[in-house]
């Protein structure tokens, strides 16, 4: 079995570009056609956050509109870059979605679990994850123990190294209290992250982190003090994890553009 991961979308109104690129619907569709000529199908589809580029109802579905092709189920939450009402609104026929407050859920996927935790702070770029948040799964982790887990966030919990991003990064109270869930979690597989548009792995609180790149811009690697910059030389990606029974095997998929 394996598991998709798109991040970082920022979906824009057909024709309309950002400022760091050119029509990043076009760029998800690209993603999306490639990853339809892996077999099998993967068993779902996560969307990691910043889905839209302004979180405006029209972006929202757009974005829908590019997704209704896929077979499979497609789980998504927030970013920095959305807006959580107007997502649940465009998303509201997904029963994974709590009709109310932070989007966080729990679902299957074939014999792997996932969380998904919202870090959005309404208008800030950075995240945070409140105590109910934090409350919430904990006593999801607890009544799924003994079930291999995946958590997905938009907002790393590590310091990449890339000053502009760990600016904008996971509160360090919301990632120390988290941290410390992580540690006394043994179930948990990975977590899955957005946000850094750049493919990044790391080792924290004893489980693997990987942060998913974006189908439409890549970050600029510095590990200088910079501003914010994106490098447009490099292809749309995504991530293919694979579930071999026991591990999960992540795989970085670049889509060339057209």
């Amino acid at each position: 079995m394996w598991l998709a991961q798109i991040s970082d979308m920022h979906v824009t109104r057909e024709g309309e570009g950002t400022d760091y690129g050119g029509d990043t619907g076009r760029a998800l569709a690209r993603c999306l056609r490639h990853m339809a000529s892996i077999a099998p199908a993967p068993a779902a589809v996560i969307a990691s956050g910043d889905l839209a580029n302004d979180g405006t109802a029209e972006q929202y579905a757009r974005l829908r509109s590019l997704l209704a092709g896929l077979p499979v189920p497609v789980y998504v939450i927030p970013g920095n870059h959305d807006r959580r009402d107007a997502l649940r609104a465009a998303f509201r026929d997904q029963q994974y979605l709590p009709e109310s407050g932070a989007l966080c859920y729990a679902v299957a996927c074939g014999p792997l679990q996932l969380i998904a935790l919202d870090t959005l702070v309404e208008g800030e770029e950075g995240g945070q994850l409140d105590a109910a948040q934090l409350d919430w799964l904990s006593a999801t982790l607890a009544r799924l123990a003994g079930s291999p887990t995946i958590v997905v966030m938009h907002h790393p919990p590590v310091r990449t190294g890339i000053a502009s991003m760990d600016a904008i990064a996971l509160d360090a109270e919301s990632a120390t209290r988290f941290g410390a869930i992580v540690e006394r979690s043994p179930q948990m597989v990975r977590i899955l992250c957005g946000h850094v548009h750049r493919d990044l792995h790391a080792h924290w609180r004893g489980i693997g982190v990987s942060v998913c790149p974006s189908t439409a811009f890549q970050t600029s690697l510095a590990f200088i003090p910079a501003p914010f910059a994106a490098d447009c030389s490099q292809p749309s990606a995504y991530f293919a994890h694979h579930w071999n029974g026991s591990e999960l095997v992540t795989h970085s998929v670049s889509v060339p553009g057209e």
